[in-house]
């Protein structure tokens, strides 16, 4: 095995590592020199001192889902009384406030519900390009596009072409978690997508010429040989399509949840950051998971390899059900990247740079903390779901009800 110092140099002559040195390295590097490997890494694709953010809103539509994973602490079981489905008012209410404050996209992703067939999110689709048509859709992750397949019975290829067709502009990297089945199997997040089926869905996606981000949750019960694989699969599909433009990594939240545990630390977030810059050499851009890490540990990302904050958000739920609960603004944003020494950009999906910060050109109210989905105890049931053939039992039933 090469010595820390020989790897660290073939780091900075910009090789590729391979999986026996990213290993070697993520384990035994010592952290500021990780971290100024990445960096580097960093700079060298990024050198003009630019990091990007995204005013977006995360709207998690439903909380009804099938899949059970023990690391989720937001599901609800089909006919709980605490499940609900967002309205299309509902949703274009969400709209209006994020373009009040400058935003460009809806992110879109949420549970396995079977009661919301593929004509419901086409149908939602169309609603929203036609009052919004300039109004991005940043939505559906693999697995709710495998559940999608399943439902309606078609082709993951077919249900991305009537997706497209119905308005979508790009795919979230959400459920990847860690992409080696054996984790999945224990996370009992294999049945909604094994590690080749969601990899496949990004690849027929980017074929249809979506753009897309990956991700991966870490600190559940994987070892670090499987994060590594993790990353060298989106190495490898990211060589043979270029389709992603982006990566996250955050560390599993354990409160409420069936999996329960405890949260991988702040230095062990940094170091996997820093990994994988590293590794992913031919991803342009890491997103700081300020959401998880909180503000802090965030602009300490800039330093590990992050060359974007990711977005200001507006809305949680998934994150906060399983016990964070950190919130920041356009305006501390901005603040934070300045304070680590860059110029703070506004971008959209595909990294394009829109402009300077809106809370600079105009008034914008500050927000304190994110929203949620729903008002406590609001348990009002959308008026168009009627249109919709329900499949389970308490479906069915509830429509007959209305």
């Amino acid at each position: 095995m090469q010595s820390i110092t020989a790897l660290a140099d073939k780091v900075r002559a910009g090789a590729r590592v391979a999986p026996d040195e990213a290993i070697e390295l993520y384990r035994r590097a010592p952290t500021a020199l990780l971290g100024r490997l990445a960096d580097a890494v960093r700079a060298r694709r990024h050198a003009d001192g630019i990091v990007t953010y995204i005013i977006d809103r995360n709207v998690n539509y439903t909380n009804v889902c099938v899949a059970k994973c023990t690391f989720c602490a937001f599901y609800r079981d089909v006919g709980s009384p605490d499940g609900y489905v967002l309205g299309f008012d509902e949703l274009f209410r969400k709209i209006d406030e994020t373009i009040a404050v400058g935003g460009v996209q809806l992110l879109l992703q949420d549970g396995h519900n079977p009661d919301l067939p593929l004509t419901w999110y086409e149908d939602l689709f169309r609603a929203i390009k036609t009052r919004y048509p300039s109004f991005k859709l940043h939505a559906l992750s693999p697995p709710e596009v495998i559940h999608l397949s399943r439902l309606s019975q078609l082709p993951v290829p077919r249900v991305i072409d009537r997706l497209i067709a119905a308005g979508l502009d790009s795919i979230p990297g959400g459920g990847a978690e860690i992409l080696v089945d054996r984790v999945r199997r224990l996370l009992h997040c294999y049945g909604k997508a094994s590690a080749d089926e969601w990899l496949d869905v990004m690849r027929h996606a980017h074929r249809a010429g979506l753009r897309t981000t990956a991700t991966m949750m870490y600190g559940t019960l994987e070892t670090d040989e499987e994060r590594i694989e993790h990353l060298l699969r989106l190495r490898a599909l990211q060589d043979e399509t270029g389709g992603f433009t982006a990566f996250i990594t955050w560390s599993y939240q354990p409160d409420h949840t069936e999996l329960a545990g405890s949260e991988a630390t702040g230095v062990d977030y940094l170091r996997t950051l820093a990994i994988a810059r590293i590794v992913l050499d031919n991803f342009d851009n890491l997103q700081a998971s300020w959401v998880t890490q909180g503000g802090k540990v965030g602009q300490l990302s800039l330093a590990y390899g992050a060359n974007d904050m990711g977005s200001v958000m507006i809305e949680e739920n998934v994150v906060r059900a399983a016990g964070a609960s950190y919130c920041m603004d356009e305006a501390e944003i901005v603040r934070n990247i300045e304070a680590a020494g860059f110029t703070a950009k506004r971008r959209n999906m595909h990294y394009e740079i829109l402009g300077d910060p809106i809370c600079r050109e105009r008034d914008v109210p500050r927000m304190l903390e994110l929203a949620t989905a729903r008002e406590a105890g609001d348990a009002s049931v959308p008026a168009e779901l009627r249109i919709y053939p329900a499949r389970s039992h308490a479906g069915k039933a509830a429509r007959l009800q209305d």
